[in-house]
This record gives C-alpha cells, sequence and structure tokens, in this order.
C-alpha cells in the first residue's frame, strides 16, 4: 500500500526539468546544479491541529505544505527548482493522497518544481517538506543586512490569514453548523489555506534589498529576527499597515491591528531598502506584478518599537507565534 501512495503522488506531480537526472525511484536523487550558482535549501513541517485546522481540505494542504517552503526561498531571493516530501498520514488513505498531491502538484507547476523524493510513513497527519532553489552566487537575500535608516518594507496585506483563523475557531466555539457568512469570510480563508508565495518579488529584490524575510510567525517576530541578525532597532508606524478590505469588514481597526502585527501565516516579505532607492524598489516590484508598502525604519538598538499616531509606543500583548511556548 505505501508503494501504491508514492505511486499515486509520483503520478500527480511528474513535472520534468533538464536538471533533475535521477528523481523518484531511487535511494536518492540526483540534480545538477548550474555553474555560477549556490543552492538554495530549506525544509518546514506542518502538523494537524498546529499548522492548520484538521478539517482543512486536503487539496489546501498540499498546497500550502509547499508554498510555506517556498515562501522561505523567496525572502532568500532564489528560483526555486526541486522539493522532497515527507507524508505521514494515520491510515493508508488514497483519497486523501491523490487530492493532497493534486493540490501540491497546482503549485509545484506554476513554479516549475520538481518532486525529486520523499518518505511515507503512518502516524499522526503531518507534512514536511523540503525544498531547494538556486540564486547567483553572492546575491542572496539574508536577515543580516539591515542599515540604520533603511525604510521598512511589507508587500501585500497583513493579518488576512490570522483573521481567517480566528473567524474558523469562533465558529467552532459556538459549535457545528453555527459559522456567521460574511462576505470577507472566503477571501480570507483563501489567505489562510493558498497563500502566494512571493518569488517574482524575491527576485525583483536581488541587488536592491538590504535585508529580506517572510513573515510566516508575526511581522513583530519576524522583523525581530531580521533586527537580531543586523544588530539595529526597527520603528513601525501602526497607521500605515496594509490592512486589506475583507479584514476590515470581519474585525473592528484594533483587531486589524493585533493581527497584522502579530497574526501570523501571512507569507509576505518583509524587506529593508535604503531610503534613496525606495523609488527603484517601487519600479522593480511593480514590474514583478507585486506591491509593497513602506511601514517603519531601521533605527539605532534592539527590537522593534509600534508607534502611534502622535508618536507614542504601542504595546502589544503578543509579539507572534512561537512553539513551546504554550
Amino acid at each position: 500500500m505505501e508503494f501504491d501512495l508514492i505511486d499515486a503522488i509520483r503520478a500527480r506531480v511528474a513535472i520534468a526539468r533538464d536538471d533533475v537526472a535521477l528523481g523518484i525511484g531511487d535511494d536518492a536523487a540526483l540534480t545538477g546544479i548550474a555553474p555560477g550558482q549556490q543552492l538554495v535549501a530549506c525544509v518546514d513541517t506542518l502538523v494537524a491541529g498546529v499548522h492548520f485546522p484538521r478539517d482543512t481540505a486536503p487539496e489546501d494542504i498540499g498546497w500550502k505544505s509547499l508554498a510555506v517552503n517556498l515562501s522561505d526561498l523567496a525572502a532568500m531571493g532564489a528560483v526555486p527548482t526541486w522539493a522532497l516530501l515527507a507524508l505521514t498520514l494515520p491510515e493508508a488513505d488514497a483519497l486523501f493522497v491523490e487530492s493532497f498531491a493534486a493540490g501540491f502538484s497546482a503549485l509545484a507547476r506554476a513554479h516549475e518544481v520538481a518532486l525529486i523524493g520523499g518518505d511515507t510513513t503512518q502516524g499522526p497527519l503531518s507534512i514536511t517538506v523540503t525544498a531547494l532553489g538556486m540564486v547567483p552566487t553572492g546575491e542572496a537575500l539574508t536577515r543580516a543586512g539591515a542599515r540604520v535608516d533603511d525604510a521598512v518594507f511589507v508587500t501585500g496585506t497583513l493579518g488576512d490569514a490570522a483573521g481567517a483563523l480566528r473567524l474558523h475557531q469562533e465558529a467552532g466555539s459556538r459549535g457545528h453548523g453555527t459559522e456567521v457568512q460574511r462576505p470577507s469570510t472566503t477571501t480570507l480563508s483563501s489567505r489562510l489555506n493558498r497563500p502566494e508565495p512571493r518569488i517574482a518579488a524575491g527576485l525583483a529584490l536581488r541587488g536592491i534589498a538590504n535585508a529580506c524575510i517572510d513573515i510566516s510567525d508575526g511581522l513583530l517576530a519576524d522583523l525581530g529576527h531580521v533586527c537580531t541578525a543586523s544588530g539595529v532597532g526597527a520603528e513601525l508606524e501602526v497607521e500605515t499597515l496594509p490592512i486589506s478590505p475583507a479584514l476590515a469588514a470581519a474585525f473592528d481597526p484594533a483587531a486589524c491591528r493585533e493581527l497584522a502585527l502579530a497574526g501570523g501565516d501571512d507569507y509576505e516579505l518583509c524587506f529593508t531598502v535604503a531610503r534613496a532607492r525606495e523609488a527603484e524598489v517601487q519600479a522593480a516590484l511593480a514590474r514583478a506584478g507585486c506591491h509593497a508598502t513602506r511601514i517603519g525604519r531601521i533605527v539605532a538598538g534592539s527590537g522593534v518599537r509600534v508607534l502611534g499616531v502622535h508618536g507614542s509606543e504601542v504595546v502589544m500583548p503578543q509579539a507572534g507565534w512561537e512553539h513551546f511556548s504554550r
């Protein structure tokens, strides 16, 4: 049965690449790396009930398991190339695997990512994906390059996925079938279940941005990682946070602010750029079909401060998601 599941996944994700000499079917894969390129590797594990609600559609789980990894590659300015999949299932569920593979394949094909290997095993539902990509030698974006007086930007909008999760949890606390229907629910749910990795934006930022990170644990937490790696601090202006109409329709302003700052699961890019290059970065992103909003600046010191309308500090109850903190 295990090999039947592997065959089902392979049939769905049969994406050919010239740089794959040997893919699924042997003890390990063989790939080639072009001259002048560095290999970029990342891995993420998604666990049912922790990283996605247990009633999430298998297609969405498949999509998201790859998307969160491609988002990491985007933050490095890398072109995605290959992926490895470790799938743990409570039982050999062929229908689940077929649907999961369909979602995974849809995103993989959009970015020409070849699945070159992996593993299947029995246990509580969890998915581990290793994604690999390439970047020209010395051109990778990192967290460590932010400089004092840089402007801080984020792509897209913030808080949508966390808003969708909160609505889902509220519906669950009221009982099955009692979810309040809101015009914004579908839009927010799509941001939670099918995030779009900002690959084109990451490529556009190469050579322009000083530092970059993808927002998975929440803006405050992830920008804090940039500050720590760069030895600087940051000030954010709360009124500049990009809030979508869907989020604003579903929550009051205070909740929108909390979700945008600390909600997590956005998979947008947060980056810093020298003020003299702001127009250049906006033009580059526009050509990539992406928009970014300036939300603050890099300052001397450490940590991230959130400033209100009149410059007073806004204290947040939490900075973002952290495993083992609950």
